[in-house]
């Protein structure tokens, strides 16, 4: 399996999480925490996209997120969503892990028509492909191929389910 691309930064002292301050502007992450939490209640798929983008997240044409779906509220603009693609119901897609002695960044790709199941979580730093499917309750700690089809914990990815 491919490593995720993700983007290091090495933190010293406390751990990353008391650094985040350094990095993102504290106003604009509470713009994204209120923007992201009324997307996930709003019903109307064409007002959630547009609040979602309102973050920087690209969302394709006729992109659909389902109910209480979570975006990375630090780092929502590198999460893009490929046009006529379904995110799950409560699916979580994060940007971002905040570890010990570092934080790591990186972009999330959903491609064209794919599938995000519902209650997956994808990792930062992972590519869908198009027409890929994830599973329902699936960890995405990896790249899914075009067409491909991911499932489990740890994930197992193969062609067409």
């Amino acid at each position: 399996m491919p490593k995720r691309k993700l983007q290091v930064v090495k933190t010293k002292g406390e751990n990353s999480l008391r650094h985040v301050w350094k990095h993102r502007d504290p106003f604009r992450v509470v713009f994204n925490f209120i923007i992201i939490y009324l997307a996930k209640y709003v019903p109307s798929m064409r007002m959630k996209n547009g609040l979602l983008q309102l973050t920087g997240m690209k969302i394709g044409k006729s992109a659909s997120i389902g109910l209480a779906a979570m975006f990375d509220i630090f780092y929502p603009e590198l999460i893009e969503i490929g046009e006529n693609s379904i995110i799950g119901y409560n699916a979580t897609i994060l940007a971002h892990e905040f570890l010990v002695n570092e934080f790591r960044t990186g972009r999330v790709r959903i491609g064209k028509d794919a599938m995000v199941g519902a209650n997956a979580t994808v990792l930062a730093g992972v590519d869908i492909g198009n027409r890929a499917t994830v599973s329902a309750a699936t960890l995405v700690d990896g790249d899914v191929p075009e067409n491909g089809f991911a499932k489990g914990n740890p994930m197992k990815t193969g062609g067409n389910s």
